[in-house]
């Protein structure tokens, strides 16, 4: 059993963190606080709020308070639990909803009972991940047939306040074949909150789901353990009981902005912007629990990360460029075919799915994209060839079956759509496709 230890003495009160002094020998007694234990403070009034070790100097120790340092003050005591964060996990907290301190707050069965793991620990040793190799069919063509999502994949969707990333999130976690999927909110206004829930309750998938909510009006402190809370979950479905987790984080650029808040009230050097010099490893953390398990299942993290200002070398989507496997770019309303790439496709497109499927993808961009020369010719009114009038057609038509997000079709029915809108346009040999694919998949007059 733990020693427990209390310190009555606080320094300093800056925002939600305060400092404590600790006596002579502290650290090195038994039961001293560690990094990223869990402490109680003693507020006015007999309240008690959760705080957590962020920093340790010789003769101090910093800790985030959760919910707020209000009535804290320098006679507050503060008992050092002994022991890091923990979450529930249990097959009960399907269907269930946790705020970032990891309590239910939809009202349902207690769950103090249940097994608890702890948070934030290391990734997985490569030794115990396989190849990604699996695909995961989300019913969306510019992600199934263009940019193909993989088992253990770990990619955001870049986008910019003011697009519909959220609602396109919550489709993919509603279509996404996946038996589990673990859905953390970070700084969410309540509306977002509870257009997800709704999505996934209407759906019925509620009940392979888990929600973990920080929103807005809830403490910053807490919005940065939202992902490591539902990243040691997924681990756990997919380690002992061999589930396929998806994970599902919006928006990872409202957790970077929580660090930075932290750190400046840390009085830590600001690296670019402002954001911690750690910002990179930070991310990291994170991102790289994405595994597909030797001896288990997956996890699959797919994230938003907004751009201010539409700005790609922003210091959060450019520090996450450099950990993800690609990327999805929602841009007016569509997934943009040439800001999108999906580095992992190679390893199923092909091999999982049909033999037309790479020449198809690599057809219809090369069309779409002599579409947008030729609309370019148009609009500067430049005289435009008969070909050139086939291609801009064909733009039209793509963008209308393929790239709105609402469009909602399993990949054979997508790759069956891009052959019959090419031969609604082309002749067969304006293709440049191989012969014996034409052959097999062009439509003939009585098939269309």
């Amino acid at each position: 059993m733990s020693v427990l230890i209390s310190y009555s003495k606080v320094l300093e009160i800056a925002g939600d963190i305060i400092r404590v002094e600790v006596p002579p020998g502290g650290h090195d007694s038994e039961g001293a606080p560690r990094h990223n234990d869990l402490a109680v403070v003693q507020t006015a009034g007999g309240g008690q709020s959760l705080a957590q070790v962020i920093d340790l100097r010789e003769r101090s120790v910093a800790l985030q308070v959760f919910r707020g340092t209000k009535g804290v003050s320098t006679d507050s005591q503060v008992r050092f639990l002994g022991h890091p964060m923990t979450v529930t996990y249990s097959g009960n907290i399907l269907g269930r909803v946790f705020r970032g301190t990891g309590e239910p707050i939809d009202g349902g069965p207690d769950l103090s009972q249940d097994s608890r793991v702890t948070i934030g620990g290391p990734s997985v040793n490569p030794m115990r991940r396989v190849l990604a190799s699996k695909m995961i069919r989300t019913n969306v063509p510019m992600i199934d047939v263009y940019n193909t999502l993989v088992e253990s994949q770990k990619i955001p969707i870049f986008s910019v306040s003011g697009e519909p990333f959220n609602a396109f999130l919550g489709r993919i976690g509603i279509q996404a074949d996946a038996d589990v999927v673990i859905f953390g909110g970070l700084g969410l206004i309540f509306d977002d909150y509870y257009s997800f829930r709704k999505t996934f309750e209407d759906a019925g998938v509620f009940h392979r789901t888990v929600m973990f909510v920080n929103l807005a009006s809830d403490p910053i402190v807490e919005r940065m353990l939202i992902p490591d809370m539902a990243l040691a979950v997924a681990e756990r479905f997919a380690v002992e009981e061999g589930k396929r987790v998806l994970v599902l984080l919006t928006d990872m650029t409202a957790f970077a902005d929580a660090l930075k808040e932290v750190s400046i009230a840390m009085d830590q050097v600001p690296a670019n912007r402002g954001y911690p010099g750690d910002l990179y490893s930070q991310l990291a953390r994170r991102y790289e629990k994405a595994a597909d398990y030797a001896k288990g299942g997956s996890v699959t993290l797919l994230t938003v990360t907004t751009m201010p200002g539409d700005d790609i070398t922003h210091p959060v989507p450019d520090n996450t460029g450099y950990i993800t496997e690609g990327q999805f770019y929602l841009h007016n309303g569509v997934i943009d075919p040439f800001g999108s790439l999906s580095r992992l496709k190679q390893n199923v497109i092909g091999k999982q799915t049909r033999d037309d499927h790479n020449q198809v993808m690599n057809t219809t961009i090369r069309l779409y994209s002599g579409a947008r020369d030729a609309q370019q010719k148009q609009a500067m009114a430049f005289e435009l060839s008969d070909y050139d009038q086939k291609l801009i057609r064909f733009g039209d038509l793509f963008r209308q079956r393929f790239m709105d997000i609402n469009v909602d079709m399993p990949l054979e029915a997508a790759l069956d759509l891009a052959w019959q809108t090419m031969a609604e346009c082309f002749e067969p040999q304006e293709l440049l496709m191989k012969q014996e694919l034409i052959d097999k998949y062009f439509p003939t007059p009585a098939s269309s």
